[in-house]
Parts: C-alpha cells; structure tokens; sequence
C-alpha cells in the first residue's frame, strides 16, 4: 500500500486549504447565525462561494475518474484528503458541490442514467443550479435490511404510480431540491435482492407530501433538511425507472460505497479541527493554578485522540485505495470497517475537545457540538454500526472457514 499523494491531489489540497481558510472559515459564524432564523432559506453568499470555488476549479471534485465525460478526473484516494479539508466546516461541501445526497445521486445518474435521465438531471446537479433527495429510509420498518422496504412502484400503463412513506430524507427541505431518488418494491414475488427498484420523482410532482421536518438532537440542519414524506398515487413516466425492475438493490450498494468513503474523511477533518481547537484552548485556559495542558488527563486525551485520528486516516485510505483498484465488491470490509471505526472516532475526539472546552465547548461558540452531532448521526445513517459489524464478522467468519 502506498498512499503518498500524487502531485495533482497534493496541488489540490493546497488550493483547497487555501479556499477554506480566506473564502469559507471567515463565513462561519454568519452562515450559522443566519440558517438559525431564516429557515429553508439559502445563505446569501452560498451562490457566491460556489462561483469562485467553479472558478478554482474546486468543482465536482468527489466523481470517480471512470466518469469520463463528468469527472475532473481524481481517484477516490486523491479525493479523500479533499473531503478531510471540507470536514473542518460542516456545510462547506456544498461550495464545491461535492455535499451528500447530491454526490451520490449524481455517481447514479452518471453511472446508470439514461441520457434523457443525464440530461433533465446530472447535468443541472453537475452545474450545481438544482439539488436533490434520495428516499430509502422508512419509518414503519428496519430500513438498514433494504429488501425491508415497502412503498410500491406499481406499472400501469406507461406510468409507475409510487405509494409509500419515507422520513429521514436528506435535502428535501432545500428550497432548490428539484428531484428524488425513491427506493421501492416492483415486484414482491422475486428474489429477496431484486424486489427493489429506483425511480425519479420530480419535486413538485402531484401526490408528494413533504409532512415535516425532522430535527436531529433539536436541530432541523436548514437549509437542506431531513424530512418526512407521503407519496400518493404518484404518477411518473415509466422512463423514470433507474436502470430497470429490480435493480435497485444493486445500485444502492454502488451508491453508498464511495459515499461512506466522503463521510469517513468529512468526520477525520471534524476530528482533527476539534483536535486543534482542544490544544489551542488548553495551553491557554488555567485551572486551579495550573494551565490544563499540564494535567496529566488532558495529556492523554489529546494523545490517544491524535492516534485514533490518524489510524482512521489510514484505514480510510486504503478502503479508497481498495475501491480505486478492485472496485466496491472488492473492498467491501474495509467499507464496513471505516464505517464502524471513523464516526465513533469522531464522537470520542469531539466529546474530549467538548470537555476540555467545559461550558464553551456546548455552546454556539464553537463548532464542536455540531461535529459531534455529525459523528453521531452517522453512527446510524448508511447502515447502522450493528449492520456493518454483523456483515463482516459474518463474513470474516466465512473467510476463515473456506
């Protein structure tokens, strides 16, 4: 394994530090203040972020250079230190347009659209003009098993008429989601894994009902939202099915592996600014006569926190080095292992920069409850940490046994 970066990714990096540090980091605090009292609405100066991020050329950055005709041509292992830069600040995905669900729609679409579906969507969503929603997740059933799903997708005619509730659905409350990604049974009497299909429903398409936002620990995360969502007797043209019948279990899997690489790396760079922050405010604030650096506990707080930080970097990489030359089957269990490791990672590292904060570190002050809030949501989000070390110690156990 060698995961020196290659000099394009290096050149990258340096402009993209460079990008956060006068473009995005001065923005914070105004960008947080603001989607606190003007819900749904985009921050002012996100369009104007995006122009000079295009500008750049820090655009799209995220789409695998097998996309030829869409990629700006990175693997997934020169992208991943470039999702760890974006990390530092929760929302600065979007000014690069390489913020989720849109990164995985668009590998989707990229990879398995039909030109007419490429047409009316990858390419607004690659311009950025449009956002978009995946809808899997259900509230009545155990939505991390798939083949659980139960809204129907049901041909009549040359229509899918789509009947069902989701929730959970990231980006349906942004005020320029155009279009979803609805996950649904065609067919209940075939195979387990071939049940499911994918289709694309417009937005504002009769029949859809956006019921409520959901909050996750108090916070609704405007402008883009997770939501709840009633489909009734929506009614698509039967050229919005994704690849064809029962494919979709096949192209969630496609999907959610290089995204779980994107959120790995996303939570390294929260961890490692809560790292940072922690050090800074420890060889400053006193206690009982010493400064904290000089306890002892601080000490070893920081230190096992570095080592946790940089042994899932490293597990990271090689799951983008992995998928980069044997594709998503074949790192399927560093997959599954950097998904259990790096969001408890983060929750370890950010609740030790929280404590050593005291007060400070729970407040709007600071940008570690947000990334603890981050961490703690992926826990859960793609697979929960259960499933994926159910798989693989299934699997580990079958290895060993063959």
């Amino acid at each position: 394994m060698n995961f020196e970066y290659t000099d394009k990714s290096l050149a990258l990096q340096e402009k993209l530090r460079n990008f956060m540090e006068k473009e995005v980091m001065p923005e914070e605090k105004a960008y947080e203040e603001f989607t606190k009292t003007n819900l749904w609405q985009v921050y002012p100066k996100m369009e104007e972020l995006k122009e000079r991020a295009r500008a750049a050329g820090l655009w799209n950055l995220f789409l695998p250079k097998s996309y030829h005709e869409f990629s700006p041509g990175l693997t997934n292992l020169e992208y991943a230190p470039l999702a760890e830069i974006m990390g530092r600040v929760l929302w600065s995905s979007e000014v690069f347009n390489c913020s989720a669900p849109d990164t995985g729609n668009m590998e989707v679409l990229a990879k398995y659209g039909s030109p007419k579906q490429q047409d009316t969507y990858l390419h607004p969503l690659l311009k950025g003009q449009i956002r978009s929603a995946f809808l899997m997740t259900e509230p009545k059933v155990a939505s991390s098993d798939a083949t659980n799903i139960e809204t129907s997708i049901v041909l009549e005619g040359d229509e899918y008429v789509i009947n069902g509730r989701k929730w959970w659905s990231s980006g349906v409350m942004h005020p320029h989601c155009n279009m979803y990604i609805v996950m649904g049974k065609t067919d209940e009497t075939a195979a387990r894994h071939v049940q499911q299909s994918m289709v694309l429903v417009p937005a504002d398409n009769p029949g859809v009902k956006v019921l409520r936002p959901m909050e996750v620990y108090g916070m609704v995360d405007s402008p883009h939202g997770h939501a709840e969502v009633l489909l009734e007797n929506v009614r698509v043209p039967k050229e919005n099915m994704i690849l064809g019948p029962g494919r979709g279990f096949e192209i969630a899997q496609g999907r959610l592996g290089p995204g779980r690489i994107h959120h790995c790396m996303r939570l390294i760079g929260a961890a490692q600014r809560a790292l940072e922050l922690m050090c800074q405010r420890v060889a400053t604030r006193e206690a009982f006569g010493r400064t904290l650096k000089d306890f002892s506990s601080i000490r070893q707080d920081i230190a096992k926190s570095k080592c946790e930080i940089d042994q899932a970097r490293l597990l990271t990489l090689a799951a983008a080095d992995k998928i980069d030359q044997k594709g998503i089957k074949g790192a399927k269990e560093l997959i599954s292992m950097i998904k259990i490791v790096c969001p408890q990672m983060c929750c370890d590292v950010v609740d030790r920069a929280i404590q050593a904060h005291g007060g400070l570190g729970v407040s709007q002050d600071t940008p570690l409850a947000g990334f603890w809030v981050y961490g703690r949501t992926v826990r859960i989000a793609d697979g929960p940490d259960e499933v994926h070390m159910h798989q693989l110690g299934r699997n580990l156990v079958r290895g060993m046994m063959s």
